[in-house]
């Protein structure tokens, strides 16, 4: 029953709210890794867009004025992760907060005497359990595609990593995946991510992956939609497992194009 009265909600929705063309085709067009997507997938992220759209309130904040084109392009890029999952996996929190540029968090962190100390960190973008998801418009808006970076998908990465618990690179898999398969993949892969910026070699992703287990995942995902053929040249057994989680092969549709 209620997976029924969810259909219709959604039904409802889509028939009364849309996405002016316009709009629509001008975020599409600043993103090249959507250009692959078939007309099905396209209808279907669109779907996905205006529901989320409907659901989520983008909020800006330090006098930042959101506009239906902003909100697009960070939804389109959300969206993206759940493209053939379904818009459920974004369910347990409601907001985007928005600040203009980067901005600073006060983390409180103890070390190994057990004394606690305060770092303040400038990010572009963070995510809170069960909260919002926080970015800075800045790097939404220039996103370096060609080397991967994008704080959007690496953002909600994070959100989906959080849906058994606190982020740690290990997201609740689906049926049929292997959980040790999973762990053994990622792990080996991290150890040598980590080893190759201590010997000062050129990784496939930015250095920031090495900061834990669940940063090296959202990077990774970043590097898996934007520039998927580095993960699979270089990480294989990680883009067999990525594909399989987020059941799309970007490599495969990028090729098409």
């Amino acid at each position: 029953m209620f997976w029924y009265l969810e259909k219709w909600r959604r039904r409802w929705i889509l028939k009364r709210k849309f996405i002016s063309e316009p709009v629509w085709r001008a975020v599409v067009d600043q993103l090249p890794f959507l250009q692959g997507l078939t007309a099905e997938e396209c209808t279907r992220l669109r779907e996905w867009v205006t529901l989320f759209l409907h659901d989520k309130k983008i909020n800006g904040v330090q006098g930042l004025v959101m506009t239906e084109a902003m909100g697009v392009m960070i939804a389109v890029q959300a969206c993206l992760l759940i493209l053939n999952l379904d818009l459920e996996y974004y369910d347990d929190w409601a907001e985007v907060i928005v600040y203009p540029r980067r901005f600073v968090l006060n983390h409180i962190v103890t070390d190994e005497t057990g004394v606690v100390h305060t770092r303040r960190l400038v990010a572009s973008g963070e995510s809170w359990q069960t909260g919002p998801v926080v970015l800075s418009w800045e790097d939404v808006a220039s996103a370096r595609h060609e080397h991967g970076y994008n704080v959007v998908i690496h953002e909600f990465a994070h959100k989906l990593d959080m849906l058994n618990g606190s982020a740690n690179g290990y997201p609740p898999l689906h049926s049929g995946m292997d959980p040790r398969e999973w762990a053994d993949v990622f792990t080996a892969a991290y150890e040598n991510f980590c080893t190759q910026l201590a010997r000062g070699e050129s990784p496939v992703m930015t250095s920031y992956a090495a900061e834990n287990p669940a940063e090296f995942f959202a990077a990774l995902s970043e590097v898996f939609f934007v520039q998927p053929q580095r993960i699979k040249f270089h990480l294989p057994g990680v883009y067999q497992q990525l594909a399989r989680y987020y059941r799309q092969d970007p490599a495969a549709r990028l090729e098409k194009i």
